[in-house]
């Protein structure tokens, strides 16, 4: 029975993501605080960045749930299908 090779990501990729996650997040927050306009408008832009860091959290979990779901599938549809492979005996008569 042949395992699939899963791709994981190594620990320099997760650190570089992270690091790079976390400079764009305090460069948006540092550009909002000096930015030369009202208080309302930075309020306004500092939601908008809590907003759309949250949402993309929600959807890099929604995105990582559906290539698990599917890898799930396709790992019970190859068992099925080695199953039957296996099962089978061609030199059996079909009667």
């Amino acid at each position: 029975m042949s395992n699939p090779t899963t791709a994981r990501n190594t620990n320099a990729f997760f650190l570089q993501a992270g690091i790079s996650f976390g400079v764009a997040l305090l460069t948006m927050i540092v550009g909002i605080l000096y930015l030369p306009v009202d208080p309302w408008v930075r309020a306004f832009l500092g939601m908008g960045t809590v907003f759309l860091t949250t949402s993309c959290f929600t959807l890099a979990k929604c995105v990582r749930d559906a290539q698990e779901t599917q890898s799930v599938v396709s790992r019970l549809d190859q068992a099925r299908v080695e199953k039957i492979l296996a099962d089978h005996d061609p030199f059996n008569a079909v009667a």
